[in-house]
């Protein structure tokens, strides 16, 4: 029983670290895609790693999905970024619209409540249409954060609100307050790329 006991910390112990590390390189990411810095992609990438694993210990199933989608689109944002700059400029701010994300916003709905219908019935999901939900929007979302898409910030404002509650009461509570950190952020983030959008219309 002893033995056992003290398996049970180490493993413990091993998922508070894997957490904290994932939230620092989370943390960094935000801060260097407000400053459209190409080296948020790289934290991205060890933060998603880090969250394939953690997710699905805590039976959030499409939360492990969305983070190994999370991992290819660092790479595809390096991608885009690193080529959509010249020697001088950044690749721009651009903002898309209300048509299409009015139809994405539908799209999205719809293959969540069959996605979350699926994950209730035949899984052992915690907070499926939620789970669901939150990962096809995010999916959308950071396509958006890759071309540079403005109203990202917006989309990020309902995921991550909605996220603080499901890592909570799955007892992420790190990864909890790293997303309350999120939404406190967002407005830096909004503001930086409406300033840097507006420079470049100028």
């Amino acid at each position: 029983m002893a033995a056992l006991l003290h398996s049970l910390a180490d493993q413990a112990r091993d998922f508070s670290a894997l957490e904290i590390v994932a939230v620092v390189t989370a943390v960094l990411y935000l801060l260097l895609a407000i400053r459209q810095n190409i080296w948020c992609w790289l934290c991205a990438a060890i933060s998603t790693a880090i969250y394939v694993y953690l997710f699905i210990v805590a039976k959030l199933y499409m939360q492990s999905v969305l983070n190994v989608f999370y991992f290819g689109m660092a790479a595809y944002g390096w991608h885009v970024w690193y080529h959509g700059r010249d020697a001088t400029h950044e690749l721009p701010v651009t903002s898309w619209a209300p048509s299409v994300h009015g139809q994405a916003i539908v799209v999205i709905v719809t293959v969540s409540l069959i996605n979350g219908y699926v994950l209730d019935n035949w899984t052992n999901a915690e907070f499926p249409y939620i789970d669901a939900l939150t990962t096809w929007a995010a999916i959308w979302t950071t396509f958006l954060v890759a071309r540079k898409v403005l109203e990202n910030w917006w989309y990020w404002l309902v995921i991550d609100v909605a996220s603080v509650f499901i890592y909570w009461l799955r007892d992420l509570q790190l990864t909890a307050l790293l997303f309350v950190i999120y939404v406190m952020m967002i407005p830096f983030g909004l503001i930086s790329w409406t300033r840097s959008r507006r420079e470049a219309l100028a």
